[in-house]
């Protein structure tokens, strides 16, 4: 339906679109003239193409604090049937009952205390900080909607307005995020022939250095201009190469392999790589690796169902370990600030884990429950993540709640799958200085893009045309390198702006 903007000096122009900045103190629909008033803001205007998409967003967030309402609900009605039959209990009939009925009584209604210590306790404590949660809420409400009165009549009265739009006015164009269309395209003569299965790749930060897991050992190649050229076969794991992940200082890297041992390579002054630690603690496959960037921090991923933190002091020693996890350990994750980690499981359970600076130890914070596990998901900012459920059409985006500090879902982003079976492994990267989610789902790897409105996009889909794949995108974003279980190559796609 066409709409008309009321402004009274905007000459009936058409609505495009709708600012959503619940600060805004002009927040409503707008035409092109009344952007000027929210050049401060563009990236909370939304067009009229895309505001479906906003709405189902907002009622999905909605639907989401119903659910943990009625969960809470439902846990509260479990523990008051557990006192149901004793409140009409009285001295009266006390001797009517045996002694096994006395002492259930007794036992039950000693509960009361603690339940009143713990929970009643920390139940009010909610019910106030919801309450004045609430009440800020709506009295924003109120303060926009009194604003946006006195705005309106300011507009019928003088023209002023219309001399500064048209002297600051702003090309639509403008709310559009700046983000260069791209390509990535196999280098096809730089392809090389790899029989073994090749289940991790690296690339140094430089792009002068890449690493491929094949089989149990690791292929080490020169890398120059898309050009590989193999310098090196390293043979110290005793099993397949799992992980493979450089350091951005040293430039040494960690492997992690189905011997359940972990690797700290160096170089030496020969300019050969050799084994400088070997770290042992799991009882399992090793699966997903990540570092922190001071380099004194691995922390590791099993088909044991553990999480290990793996501290630099006098050597590499396990300080912790988490078992909240009770299937296989897929991914993990660590946010830009380094003191949140995620991770995803066959349990269909993720884990939001958080550091304490102050007692140095690492805690479950929350625990997702999902309908469909996944091997795969990666941390945006310190306050979203994306998953990938196993298979699905469906990426889904959790983004933290400043309330209560727990994430939740709120958007579903349309991806590529074309297979019913998927491979572990190739670890979901973001790249934040393109804004770039790679994530391989079934026998696809989608190439998806985070617009500055906070929209995503699926810019490339590489359909592969079989489900083992793995590979690695370089830091610059410049190449993204894979083996296949079709091709059984080693593939160079370089980026192309278009």
């Amino acid at each position: 339906m066409l709409m008309r903007c009321t402004q009274a000096d905007h000459l009936n122009q058409q609505i495009i679109g709708v600012c959503i900045d619940s600060k805004c103190q002009y927040q409503r629909p707008y035409c092109n003239s009344c952007l000027p008033i929210h050049g401060q803001h563009l990236n909370k205007l939304t067009s009229l193409e895309l505001l479906d998409e906003w709405i189902s967003k907002r009622v999905l967030i909605v639907q989401n604090v119903e659910q943990i309402a009625q969960a809470c609900k439902l846990e509260i009605d479990s523990l008051l049937n557990k006192f149901v039959n004793l409140y009409n209990i009285n001295m009266v009939q006390l001797p009517k009952l045996g002694l096994s009925q006395i002492d259930n009584i007794i036992k039950g209604l000693s509960l009361v205390e603690l339940w009143e210590k713990t929970l009643l306790n920390q139940f009010q404590q909610s019910i106030q900080q919801i309450k004045q949660i609430i009440k800020e809420i709506l009295e924003n409400q109120q303060l926009q909607t009194n604003l946006s009165s006195t705005y309106n009549k300011q507009v019928s009265k003088s023209f002023v307005i219309k001399e500064q739009i048209c002297e600051q006015r702003i090309n639509l164009n403008l709310i559009k995020p700046n983000l260069k269309p791209f390509t990535f395209e196999v280098m096809n003569q730089n392809s090389i022939k790899q029989e073994e299965k090749c289940f991790a790749i690296a690339i140094n930060k430089d792009n002068s250095i890449l690493l491929a897991g094949c089989d149990r050992y690791i292929k080490v190649f020169d890398f120059k201009q898309g050009k590989l050229n193999q310098l090196q076969l390293l043979s110290d794991h005793l099993n397949w190469v799992s992980t493979l992940n450089f350091m951005k200082k040293s430039n040494h890297f960690v492997s992690g392999s189905g011997d359940k041992s972990i690797i700290i390579w160096q170089m030496n002054d020969n300019n050969y790589w050799i084994c400088q630690h070997k770290l042992k603690g799991h009882f399992d496959d090793i699966t997903t690796i990540q570092l922190n960037n001071n380099e004194n921090l691995i922390i590791s991923g099993s088909y044991d169902s553990s999480i290990n933190f793996w501290n630099k002091q006098n050597g590499w020693l396990c300080q912790q370990t988490i078992k909240d996890h009770t299937d296989y350990v897929y991914q993990l994750s660590l946010n830009e600030k380094e003191d949140k980690l995620i991770s995803c499981s066959a349990d269909s359970l993720m884990l939001v884990i958080e550091y304490s600076q102050k007692d140095q130890i690492w805690t479950v914070i929350q625990k997702i429950k999902v309908e469909q596990y996944g091997y795969r998901l990666s941390f945006l900012d310190d306050n979203q993540f994306a998953f990938q459920p196993m298979n699905q059409q469906q990426m889904y985006l959790y983004e933290r709640i400043s309330s209560n500090q727990q994430f939740i879902k709120t958007k579903q982003i349309s991806v590529k799958s074309a297979s019913k079976n998927c491979a572990n492994l190739f670890p979901q990267q973001y790249l934040k200085s393109k804004c770039l989610i790679v994530s391989k789902n079934g026998q696809n790897i989608n190439l998806i893009q985070k617009k500055e409105n906070g929209d995503f996009i699926n810019k490339q889909n590489i359909l592969i045309g079989h489900n083992q794949i793995f590979g690695s995108l370089s830091d610059d974003g410049e190449y993204l390198i894979t083996w296949d279980g079709k091709s059984k190559e080693i593939k160079i796609r370089k980026c192309h702006q278009i």
